[in-house]
C-alpha cells in the first residue's frame, strides 16, 4: 500500500484494493515517512474504513490530533460492545466514542469533572451499556493510570446507546433517555404502583420502548395499522392500559409531534398491561 495521506507519525491514508479510501494505524507507521511512500505492512496495527465519505473525513480529522493509544482503546471498546450486545453499531461511535474518550482523559488529567444528570436513569435503563461504560473506565485505568469517574462510564454508556440508532446525535441521546423516563412515570403515576425493575417483565418493556423510542427521537414514523377485530379485542381485555396509552400519546404529541399507529398503541398497551399486572 501506497501512502496517500499522513495524518500524524502513527496513521496514514491509503486505498484498499478495490481503490477505497482506507485508514491505516501502527506505531511508528509514517515516521520519517511522506505520501507516495510504501507501508511498511509489519507496523500496521489496524486498518479502518468507513463507508460514510463524510464521516470518513471527519473521522481522518480527528485522528489528525489523536494519539494512537486513544484510537486503540476507542476500538478496543467498539469491538467489545458489538460483541457483548450482539448488534451492530451506527459507524458514528467511532468518531463521537473516540472523541469523548480522548476529551474525557484530557479533562481528567486536569481535574476537570463533568456531573452527569442522568446517571441513575442510564444505570437502571440501559444496564448492559452501563457495564461496558464501566469496563472502559477499567481499561483506561489499568492500561494508562487516568481514573475516570463513574459519570463518565454513564457517558460512554449513552454513546453507545446512541449509536444503536437510525440516525444518532448528542442531543438525542438526552431525549431519548429523558423521554424513556417519562414514560415509565406515566405508567406508574397512572397505575399507581411502585415498579420492580429488576424484572424480567421491565426489561421486556424498556426493550419495546427503546426501539419504539428511536422512531419517535428520529421522527421515523411507522404507519402499522392492525385489523378492526383485533383492536377491539385488545381494547375489550386491556382498556386500563389503552387508556394509559392514550396519555402517552398526548405526551409525544406535545413532546414531538409524534403520533402512533394502532400497530404501536396495540403493543405498547400490551406490554405496559403485562407490566402493572406483574408489579400490582
Amino acid at each position: 500500500m501506497v501512502i496517500e495521506k499522513i495524518l500524524n507519525n502513527n496513521v496514514v491514508v491509503t486505498k484498499d484494493e478495490n481503490q477505497a479510501e482506507i485508514v491505516v494505524m501502527g506505531k511508528g507507521l509514517a515516521f520519517n515517512k511522506k505520501p507516495g511512500d510504501f507501508i511498511l505492512k509489519e507496523k500496521i496495527d489496524k486498518i479502518f474504513k468507513l463507508s460514510d465519505h463524510g464521516m470518513s473525513q471527519k473521522f481522518q480529522e480527528l485522528a489528525h490530533d489523536i494519539p494512537l493509544e486513544y484510537l486503540t482503546i476507542a476500538f478496543q471498546i467498539i469491538d467489545y460492545a458489538k460483541e457483548k450486545l450482539n448488534k451492530s453499531l451506527n459507524e458514528s461511535i467511532y468518531l463521537s466514542l473516540t472523541d469523548h474518550l480522548y476529551t474525557a482523559i484530557e479533562r481528567t488529567k486536569n481535574n476537570i469533572q463533568m456531573p452527569n444528570v442522568l446517571l441513575w436513569d442510564i444505570k437502571r435503563l440501559f444496564p448492559e451499556e452501563f457495564e461496558i461504560g464501566k469496563r472502559t473506565v477499567e481499561k483506561i485505568k489499568e492500561g494508562y493510570g487516568v481514573q475516570l469517574s463513574e459519570d463518565e462510564a454513564g457517558f460512554i454508556a449513552l454513546h453507545i446507546v446512541n449509536a444503536q440508532t437510525e440516525n444518532p446525535a448528542m442531543d438525542d441521546m438526552y431525549a431519548f433517555t429523558k423521554t424513556l423516563q417519562d414514560i415509565i412515570n406515566i405508567v406508574r403515576y397512572y397505575y399507581k404502583i411502585d415498579i420492580n425493575e429488576e424484572s424480567v417483565y421491565f426489561y421486556r418493556f424498556t426493550t419495546h420502548l427503546r426501539f419504539f423510542l428511536s422512531r419517535v427521537v428520529n421522527n421515523t414514523h411507522h404507519e402499522g395499522e392492525v385489523e378492526e377485530e383485533l383492536l377491539s379485542i385488545v381494547q375489550k381485555k386491556y382498556g386500563t392500559a389503552v387508556t394509559c396509552v392514550e396519555k402517552i400519546q398526548s405526551y409525544l404529541t406535545e413532546s414531538f409531534d409524534y403520533h402512533m399507529s394502532s400497530d404501536e398503541k396495540m403493543y405498547l398497551a400490551i406490554h405496559i398491561a403485562r407490566l402493572a399486572d406483574k408489579n400490582r
